[in-house]
């Protein structure tokens, strides 16, 4: 009876280990092959992730470089302007200065618009009279409309002497003159300057910088009308 016994436990066994033999020769059936595939897939992806990096890091400098020229471009043109048109003493120059916000990324900027006199730079919000800033608004648009905009050159002003006194209408008046005649060679430069002041108009006028203009109005039907008058 024991030998009985004994003999089917071993029987019992061997068929476990009969199952367990099949089960594992199904589970690791070309284990090689795959492991092999498989870690050819973990290594490309290592690959790509190393390589995307690269290109994100080659990718940031690029935008820094270019980012870097373009302030120097703009800032370069705005001293030109500023020096043609200009008409008083006390700033000698301005430019845009740019400040990283965030070292790591180096994606994020605040810029200020700074003034030189004697080679002493001060931020020119807070220092400048209205219209020193309204020049400055105006040159700093033409210089970024030179650099992203060249298949497009106009420039449009919507009442430029509010808020100005006489004195800085005139000078505004004078520089706008000054930058007309700088860029009027320029093919594709065209101001559109809309304003109720014909005093101002007048200077401009005087300026030889235009001999007609447009004026808009109402007529007794309370419709708008667009005559062109000479300039007189």
């Amino acid at each position: 009876f024991q030998q009985a016994k004994l003999g089917g436990e071993i029987g019992m066994d061997k068929n476990n280990l009969r199952d367990k033999t099949d089960e594992r020769e199904s589970e690791f059936k070309n284990i090689i092959q795959r492991h092999r595939a498989q870690l050819v897939k973990v290594k490309t992806v290592e690959i790509a992730n190393q390589d995307l990096d690269k290109y994100a890091k080659a990718l940031d400098q690029a935008i820094m470089k270019y980012h870097s020229h373009k302030m120097a471009e703009i800032n370069d043109t705005i001293h030109t302007l500023w020096q043609k048109t200009y008409q008083g003493t006390d700033i000698d120059n301005i430019s845009i200065k740019s400040e990283n916000e965030n070292a790591k990324s180096n994606r994020s900027y605040n810029y200020r618009v700074v003034m030189m006199k004697d080679q002493v730079e001060m931020d020119m919000r807070g220092r400048c009279s209205a219209g020193q800033k309204v020049l400055a608004s105006i040159i700093i648009r033409l210089a970024l409309a030179e650099s992203f905009g060249t298949n497009c050159g106009i420039l449009a002003l919507d009442e430029p002497t509010t808020n100005l006194d006489k004195d800085n209408i005139d000078a505004l008046a004078g520089s706008l003159a000054e930058i007309i005649k700088e860029r009027r060679d320029q093919a594709n430069f065209q101001l559109v300057v809309i304003t109720h002041d014909e005093d101002f108009l007048n200077k401009l006028g005087q300026a030889d910088v235009l001999d007609k203009y447009w004026r808009v109005s109402r007529n007794m039907q309370q419709k708008s009308i667009i005559e062109r008058q000479r300039m007189v």
